[in-house]
C-alpha cells in the first residue's frame, strides 16, 4: 500500500545558502533524511520547479516542492529464520536463498518467509517498502540475493533493475541436449487460461530477454549458464520450456519427470526425486548505492544441485565437454 504526497515549502531567510538536502529535513520533519534525499535523487523534491542534488545550495525564497509516493511501512512479524549472509553493510544485505524459502508473505504463505528473517536480522527494514525487497526467487530456486537496508539503497537498486544493468547469473539443467547457446526474446505475460502459469505471448507481454550458453551436454540433459535481461516471473522457466528444453524438476513447466530410454537405476531415482526445478542463481553484479562500487558476488551451487550434476555425469554418458562444470 501507498499514498500521495504533495507539499510544499519557502526557504525562509535563516536557512539562506544552506544545503537543501538539511534544509529539506528542517521544512519537512515528518520525514527521514534518507527518504527525502531518496526524493531528491529521484526528482521527487524539487528547487523552483527544477532537479538539483541534495549537497547543492538553496537560497532565500526559493520554493521546494514534493511530490511523490510514499510506500506504508510493513507489517510483517519478525521471525528467526536462519540466513547465510554472503555481504552486508549499512546499505545493502547480499545472502544464499535455500530452496523451498518464500520471499515475501503472500496467499499461502503468512510467514516463514525470507522477509520475516529478514525483519529479526535487521528490523530497520521493516520501514522499506516490501521489507527492503527489491528483486525475487521463486520459492524452489535457490542462491543469490539482493536486498536494501536504507530507502535511497532500495530506491537506486530499483532504478539499477528498471536500468537492466544490474548483472544476474544463473545455472540451470535442462531436459534435452542442446547444439549451441542463444537468446530468447520472446515477450511474455499471465497464461490466458491457467493463472497460475506465466506464458510467451504473441500480443500483450512485455519484454523478456533470456540470455544461455552451454556448459556441459550430457547424453539426455544439458547443463547451461543462463544471463537474464529481463526479470520477469518464471523467465527462465518459460523460455527454456518454450525452446522445447525444460528445467529438470519443474512441474509446472515440465510436467512429469521424462526417463530416458534404458536409464539406470541410479539415473531413474535422481530424476524422479529431485525435489524442485534445477536452477540456482550463481552470480550478482551491482553498483554499491552509497559509494558508486562495481559488485560482484558469487554463490556455489548447493547440493541437491551437485548431486544431480554428479548423477548424470555417471550415468547419462557425456557427449561433449564445452567448459567446466563447476
Amino acid at each position: 500500500m501507498s499514498e500521495s504526497i504533495e507539499k510544499q515549502a519557502e526557504v525562509p531567510a535563516d536557512m539562506d545558502n544552506e544545503r537543501l538536502d538539511q534544509v529539506a529535513a528542517k521544512l519537512f520533519p515528518d520525514y527521514s533524511r534518507s527518504r527525502l534525499q531518496a526524493w531528491i535523487k529521484k526528482g521527487e523534491l524539487l528547487v523552483d520547479g527544477k532537479q538539483v542534488r541534495p549537497r547543492d545550495k538553496v537560497r532565500v525564497g526559493d520554493l521546494l516542492t514534493v511530490a511523490a509516493r510514499v510506500e506504508q511501512a510493513v507489517s510483517w512479524q519478525p521471525q528467526d529464520i536462519e540466513l547465510e549472509i554472503i555481504y552486508e553493510d549499512e546499505h545493502i544485505l547480499v545472502l544464499d536463498k535455500p530452496p523451498g524459502l518464500v520471499v515475501h508473505p503472500a496467499a499461502g504463505h503468512a510467514d516463514g518467509t525470507l522477509v520475516n528473517a529478514l525483519l529479526a536480522h535487521a528490523p530497520e527494514m521493516g520501514q522499506l517498502p516490501r521489507g527492503g525487497i527489491v528483486h525475487r526467487l521463486d520459492m524452489d530456486t535457490s542462491g543469490i540475493m539482493v536486498a536494501a537496508k536504507s530507502l535511497p539503497a532500495h530506491y537506486d537498486l530499483v532504478e539499477q533493475l528498471q536500468a537492466r544493468t544490474v548483472k544476474r547469473e544463473y545455472c540451470a539443467v535442462c531436459i534435452g541436449v542442446m547444439t549451441g547457446g542463444g537468446t530468447v526474446d520472446e515477450p511474455m505475460g499471465r497464461h490466458p487460461r491457467q493463472r497460475k502459469k506465466m506464458s510467451v505471448l504473441a500480443a500483450g507481454g512485455k519484454p523478456a530477454i533470456t540470455h544461455y550458453r552451454i556448459r556441459k551436454r550430457f547424453g539426455h540433459h544439458t547443463c547451461i549458464t543462463v544471463n537474464l535481461e529481463t526479470g520477469r516471473t518464471h523467465q527462465i522457466r518459460v523460455h527454456m520450456a518454450h525452446k522445447h528444453y525444460p528445467l529438470v524438476g519443474d512441474p509446472l513447466y515440465g510436467g512429469r519427470p521424462r526417463i530416458p530410454k534404458g536409464a539406470s537405476d541410479e539415473l531413474v531415482a535422481a530424476l524422479r526425486s529431485f525435489p524442485r526445478q534445477a536452477l540456482h542463481a550463481q552470480g550478482l553484479g551491482l553498483i554499491h548505492p552509497d559509494t558508486g562500487e562495481e559488485m560482484q558476488f558469487d554463490c556455489p551451487l548447493p547440493d541437491d544441485l551437485l548431486g544431480l550434476l554428479d548423477v548424470l555425469e555417471r550415468e547419462d554418458p557425456v557427449v561433449s565437454n564445452d567448459s567446466a562444470l563447476y
